[in-house]
């Protein structure tokens, strides 16, 4: 009724009227429903896109905010902001200085933190990655862009760990995944038991 009225520009109690006798046939009542709900969708669907939209907008306007907060840091507060890091995320067994994540604005703060803090340049660090074994033809690949995030020369890379489980169904970002890099500090003496004092340091003042 509504679409009749509408096309023909006169009241939908008009087309109720001049169509009140007509009888629809099965199919006709089928495609009705089928266009009900179809007209459901599309207004699901941009109220979905509406809010996609807020909540980008959202997302963009704390990112921007987070990024002026915290534009300047002091040596002494990029030297905690690392020390957090390593703490929940660091190797702290084995006398070895390690880091292994997926994020590489993590895996550059880790190595930045290294070289402000502890004067550890790039050349005095060893890396690998980890990764499925269903990568092992993509090697290459994720090893070069590491290196060009991380700006560690390939001869630095050590053998590729490769994950043996099977992935449970296929990824669409099979090509957009590069795994995890471990970041190691080749002599890890010099600095180890420092970084674990300052780690409980810190640790014993945030708790009291």
């Amino acid at each position: 009724m509504r679409n009749i009225a509408k096309a023909l520009n006169v009241a939908k109690s008009t087309a109720s009227l001049w169509t009140r006798h007509i009888i629809l046939s099965p199919e006709q009542v089928d495609k009705l429903k089928s266009d009900q709900i179809s007209a459901s969708n599309k207004a699901r669907l941009k109220n979905s896109l509406i809010l996609k939209r807020r909540r980008l907008e959202l997302i963009n306007k704390h990112n921007h905010d987070g990024e002026k907060e915290f534009r300047r840091l002091s040596i002494k507060e990029r030297k905690i902001a690392g020390i957090c890091l390593y703490w929940s995320e660091g190797t702290k067994k084995a006398r070895r200085i390690e880091l292994c994540n997926s994020d590489p604005l993590m895996i550059k703060s880790y190595i930045n933190w290294l070289k402000s803090s502890y004067r550890i340049p790039k050349q005095e660090l060893s890396c690998y990655v980890g990764i499925n074994e269903t990568h092992k033809i993509r090697e290459g690949i994720v090893k070069k862009y590491w290196s060009s995030q991380t700006g560690i020369p390939l001869e630095s890379f050590t053998k590729t760990s490769f994950k043996k489980y099977p992935l449970k169904k296929d990824f669409e970002n099979f090509n957009d995944h590069y795994g995890t890099l471990s970041i190691r500090v080749k002599r890890p003496a010099r600095i180890y038991y420092k970084i674990l004092g300052e780690i409980h340091g810190l640790a014993k003042t945030l708790a009291t």
